[in-house]
C-alpha cells in the first residue's frame, strides 16, 4: 500500500496479495495499526500530497490525481479532515523544507484533526493511556 499508493487499491486485492479473504484482512489490519485499510491508505495519499504542495508547482487538481485520488471534492475532504487545512490554505501558509531529512519527515506528517479520536497519533494507533 506504501509503494502503490496512487493506483487504485480496495481491500480485496490487498488481501490477495497477503492471501487471506478481505473480512480477515480488515479485521487484523486494524487491530495492527488501529485504522481502517481505506483510512491509511488516504492517510499516506494525503502525506504524499502535502509533499506534492510544499515541493512543487503543481496545481491541487494534478497533484489530487497524482497521488491517487479521482475526485477533487474527496480529495479536498479529506485532505482537511486528516490534515486541518485546505489544500490551498496549506500550500500557501508552508513552503519547501530546508532541513535535514528527519526534520522534513516530520514536519510533513499529517497531524490528527480535529473531528478524529484524541487518543489516535497521526499514524493511527492508539496511543497508550496517561499512567496512575
Amino acid at each position: 500500500m506504501d509503494r502503490a499508493y496512487a493506483e487504485p487499491l480496495d481491500v480485496r486485492t490487498v488481501a490477495s496479495v497477503a492471501h487471506v479473504s478481505p473480512a480477515h484482512f480488515s479485521r487484523a489490519f486494524r487491530a495492527v495499526f488501529g485504522e481502517t485499510p481505506h483510512r491509511y491508505l488516504q492517510r499516506r495519499r494525503v502525506e504524499r500530497a502535502m509533499f506534492l504542495l510544499r515541493e512543487s508547482d503543481r496545481s491541487v487538481t494534478d497533484v489530487c490525481f497524482d497521488v491517487g485520488f479521482n475526485s477533487l471534492g474527496t480529495f479536498s475532504r479529506t485532505f482537511r479532515e486528516i490534515v486541518g487545512e485546505t489544500p490551498s490554505g496549506y500550500r500557501s501558509g508552508h513552503g519547501p523544507v530546508v532541513a535535514p531529512h528527519c526534520v522534513q519527515l516530520a514536519a510533513m506528517r499529517p497531524r490528527v484533526g480535529a473531528g478524529e479520536m484524541a487518543e489516535s497519533s497521526s499514524f493511527g494507533e492508539a496511543t497508550a493511556a496517561p499512567g496512575p
